[in-house]
């Protein structure tokens, strides 16, 4: 699989090719893969956004 490559505009076209990406990791997972997957992802972004929050003060 390729990596996504994302345009610094942020388009719409780049929304698609995140969906698509996201899909085609995810296609061939269970559904429990798919949420312990996603789970991850949002809990790794959650700890990111709180490293920057903290930084802030």
């Amino acid at each position: 699989m390729e990596n996504l490559i994302i345009s610094p505009d942020f388009t719409i076209e780049d929304i698609h090719k995140v969906r698509e990406y996201n899909y085609n990791i995810t296609k061939d997972m269970t559904p429990q893969e798919r949420r312990d997957y996603y789970n991850k992802r949002g809990m790794e972004v959650h700890r990111q956004i709180q490293e920057l929050n903290l930084q802030e003060i």
